[in-house]
């Protein structure tokens, strides 16, 4: 599965899109602790998973099709 990253998670990892080896569908609850196994650096942060370019909730069925990005909370005034 291909995931976008953006903003500290992109600079954490040192890259804007990883490839995951995940089963073709699983829960974006299940997506994000996959990316915790496999970037323990990242484990702690918070960020939202949006798919096909709206936020998903953790029980939503992400596809191996399907645009994947993590995006962290964004703040400003």
């Amino acid at each position: 599965m291909k995931v976008m990253l953006f903003a500290g998670l992109k600079e954490k990892i040192g890259e804007g899109r990883i490839v995951l080896d995940t089963p073709s569908s699983l829960t974006a609850g299940e997506l994000k602790k996959a990316i915790y196994m496999r970037y323990p650096a990242l484990e702690g942060d918070v960020f939202q998973v949006a798919c096909n370019e709206s936020f998903v909730k953790d029980g939503h069925i992400v596809d191996e099709n399907d645009e994947v990005a993590l995006i962290p909370p964004v703040s400003g005034g």
